[in-house]
């Protein structure tokens, strides 16, 4: 499984879509990807377009988003803790907690702000 970030699904459905052949490729080739809860909530948070958002429901639907429970809460809390720098992270520590409690990688474009979170599989 793959869990996308934010930046990921920004650069891939809005504005130049930089990110749209990768996107693409990897639902070619069948893989299993997912969007949490939070980070449905970052982005439609954004300025979004119409034609955005109705691509977003094509490929992620919101109601098949990740949710984020009890475990993902807990795990989030102790990522907290336990890195350098904690505040002003919370977003991204509940997202590296969705993808480490399913053995997921994580696909983001912001690899430095998952840099010190441990067994986190991150690409780009």
């Amino acid at each position: 499984m793959i869990i996308l970030d934010t930046s990921f699904l920004i650069d891939s459905l809005s504005g130049p879509r930089r990110s749209a052949a990768k996107l693409r490729g990897a639902i070619e080739r069948g893989e299993r990807l997912a969007l949490p809860a939070v980070v449905l909530y970052e982005w439609l948070r954004g300025p979004r377009l119409t034609e955005e958002v109705a691509a977003q429901e094509a490929l992620f639907p919101a109601h098949e988003a990740l949710a984020y429970g009890h475990a993902e809460a807990a795990l989030s809390a102790k990522l907290y803790r336990s890195v350098a720098r904690g505040r002003g992270r919370e977003i991204d520590l509940a997202i590296a907690a969705t993808a480490l409690l399913r053995n997921a990688s994580l696909w983001t474009l912001n690899r430095s702000d998952f840099s010190d979170i441990p067994d986190l599989r991150v690409n780009t």
